[in-house]
């Protein structure tokens, strides 16, 4: 009986809330009495909320090409100075843009450091325009996102995994769910790089993300690795099947940390036993080349494909002198990728091999201020990378890109980071596109130079 006297009497009381207009004053009595009574409790020992939020302004001066047709339109929207086609796509809009780029949320309960057997979590979200192009990575027309389609409250799950630790020796640890990519120098956190834009190397080489399993293994102070079973690039499901086949993608690290802890080097693999696809957009709009040879003559169906694979090797590391106080470091990224496809009943089977390097430099002139530069190299033997036209293979289509950026860096307040940036970036297909329905790089009209200036403020909690 009590029971179902205390069912009714909070019946009663959502029912109370639904007559707020008729009944102001009773509505927030009852409205406060409920509030008392039901929460949640998030003070748990352990338990950690950080994150920070990134707006600034962007200017393109690149001002040939057009994303759509001089004089046509979609959607109401007209052609316009051209993209840039190398950078991500919060950084290539015609033009000037504010930006809200991110309100990054994360909530986590680490790991201790005790070796025993234990468990936490960790999820990560983004709100923002950068969130809208991570959703949909593409920013060269191939199913992605344009400028014109910025969205500052898309919604982006960057993380969302449990960690366990079993106590195996050193301490043996495994994410299980949704976590950040292996590969790659920069990271998504646009605070947490040296520049404001994404470099060439973030933008076209790497994967964001994939859901599966990763271990981590730390066998002294000098050397530790990973290991690691997933879906695929930037995938919830499992999509890259190769028709015939469970596909997966699998994942190694080995990182060597330098006695004194100022230099370590990573060295990164990704083997994918199938042609990798994308579930946010379209399987041509991930950060690998498709190639699959469909047998409608595009590469746009990770099932009609068979013997496809995806490999990727990424080497990173950086130093900071000693000599010079912890106000110098020097990093470098490098990548090489090749995919493979190939399907008995298309003659358009592709193959594509990617490469690139990058170098890092920064500063610490003193407490509140620093510069950091950075110049990268990204080429392709084919546009397949980029394309879903099987008439792009040839060697007369590779891709040479370049970049350099200079970044300056201010901590005028504690919490507050405020950047200047200049960008330059030029190469074949490197700016606009005559049609801004075709995936064809040739169509792009300008090999640059593309300069860029912007200003970034971040606050971080």
């Amino acid at each position: 009986m009590k029971k179902i006297t205390a069912i009714l009497g909070v019946l009663a009381a959502v029912a109370s809330l639904s007559l707020a207009d008729s009944g102001p004053e009773a509505s927030a009595k009852d409205t406060k009495k409920m509030v008392q009574n039901n929460f949640v409790e998030t003070a748990q020992k352990g338990i950690k909320l950080s994150g920070y939020v990134d707006a600034g302004y962007s200017y393109n001066f690149a001002g040939s090409g057009s994303v759509l047709p001089a004089g046509q339109s979609s959607g109401g929207v007209t052609g316009a100075p051209g993209t840039v086609n190398s950078r991500f796509g919060s950084d290539t809009a015609s033009q000037g843009d504010f930006n809200l780029y991110a309100v990054k949320l994360a909530l986590e309960k680490a790991l201790t450091s005790e070796n025993k057997a234990q468990a936490g979590f960790r999820t990560d979200v983004m709100i923002g325009e950068d969130a809208q192009y991570f959703n949909n990575r593409d920013s060269q027309g191939n199913g992605g996102v344009s400028n014109y389609e910025q969205n500052s409250s898309s919604l982006f799950l960057e993380q969302a995994y449990v960690s366990i630790r079993a106590p195996v020796g050193n301490g043996w640890d495994f994410k299980v769910g949704k976590f950040v990519s292996i590969l790659g120098y920069e990271v998504i956190e646009r605070p947490a790089n040296m520049n404001i834009t994404y470099g060439l190397l973030f933008q076209n080489a790497y994967p964001l993300w994939y859901t599966g399993v990763l271990s981590s293994y730390k066998f002294d102070d000098y050397l530790d690795a990973k290991l690691g079973v997933v879906n695929g690039s930037n995938t919830d499901n499992n999509l890259t099947t190769s028709g015939s086949s469970d596909a997966v993608a699998l994942l190694a690290a080995l990182n060597v940390t330098a006695p004194g802890g100022n230099a370590n080097w990573s060295n990164n693999f990704q083997y994918s036993t199938a042609s990798e696809s994308d579930s946010s957009t379209d399987v041509n709009s991930n950060s690998y080349p498709v190639g699959n040879g469909a047998a409608d003559g595009t590469f746009d169906n990770p099932d009609n494909g068979n013997n496809n694979w995806t490999v990727v090797y990424n080497s990173w590391g950086n130093w900071a002198p000693k000599f010079a106080d912890d106000k110098l470091l020097f990093a470098f990224d490098a990548v090489l990728g090749n995919s493979a496809g190939n399907n008995s009943n298309s003659p358009n089977s592709n193959n594509t091999t990617w490469w690139g390097a990058g170098l890092y430099a920064k500063y610490q002139f003193n407490d509140w201020f620093y510069l950091a530069s950075r110049g990268e190299y990204f080429g392709s033997d084919n546009t397949g990378k980029f394309s879903n036209d099987p008439d792009l293979a040839g060697s007369n289509c590779s891709v040479s890109w370049w970049e350099y950026t200079l970044t300056a860096g201010f901590n005028v307040i504690d919490n507050l980071l405020i950047r200047a940036e200049y960008r330059l970036d030029w190469g074949n297909y490197i700016a606009g596109q005559a049609d801004g329905t075709s995936t064809n790089l040739k169509n792009s009209t300008s090999s640059g130079p593309a300069h860029y200036a912007g200003a970034e403020v971040v606050y971080s909690f």
